[in-house]
C-alpha cells in the first residue's frame, strides 16, 4: 500500500495509468450497457465536431487522438460504414484524405454524450474536492505545457 506522505512522482506514473486505464473502462462499460458504440467512436466523432468545417486531415485526427495511422485507418473506415464520417480526397495535394463528419454522426455524438457525461460526472468528478481538481488541472497543465515546448 502506498503511503501519500512518501509517494514520490515515480510513484504516480503507474497510478496514473491504472487510474486512466479503469476509468475507460467503466465509461466504455456505461456506454455499452446503453447500447452505444465504443468511447473510442466517441473521441473520433467529437475531435470531428471540433473542427472548423468539421473535417480533419487523417494525420490531424490521428494526432488529435493519440493514434497510430493504421489504427486510424481501421476506425474511419467503422465510421464510414455506419454512415458517421464521410471520407474525401484533399483538394489541395489529390493525396491527402479528409474525415468529414456527417449529421448522423454528429446525432450519435450527442446521443453519447449525457451517458458519457454522467459516467464522467460519477465515476471521477465526484471523488474529488473542488482543491483537489484545482491542483491536478494545474499539473496536467504543466505537464502538456512542457511537452509542447
Amino acid at each position: 500500500m502506498y503511503m501519500i506522505a512518501a509517494m514520490t512522482a515515480t510513484d504516480a506514473w503507474p497510478l496514473f495509468l491504472r487510474a486512466h486505464a479503469a476509468l475507460t473502462d467503466a465509461i466504455g462499460a456505461r456506454l455499452s450497457a446503453a447500447g452505444l458504440p465504443s468511447l473510442l467512436w466517441y473521441d473520433a466523432l467529437w475531435a470531428l465536431e471540433r473542427a472548423p468545417g468539421r473535417r480533419l486531415r487523417m494525420g490531424e485526427l490521428a494526432e488529435a487522438m493519440v493514434l497510430s495511422r493504421s489504427h486510424l485507418t481501421h476506425l474511419i473506415g467503422q465510421l464510414e460504414k455506419a454512415g458517421l464520417v464521410r471520407r474525401s480526397r484533399s483538394p489541395e495535394d489529390g493525396r491527402g484524405a479528409y474525415a468529414g463528419l456527417t449529421d448522423k454522426g454528429a446525432a450519435l455524438r450527442a446521443r453519447m454524450w449525457p451517458v458519457y457525461r454522467a459516467a464522467i460526472d460519477e465515476l471521477f468528478i465526484s471523488r474529488l474536492s473542488p482543491a483537489r481538481a484545482r491542483t491536478m488541472a494545474a499539473g496536467f497543465r504543466r505537464l502538456l505545457a512542457g511537452l509542447r515546448e
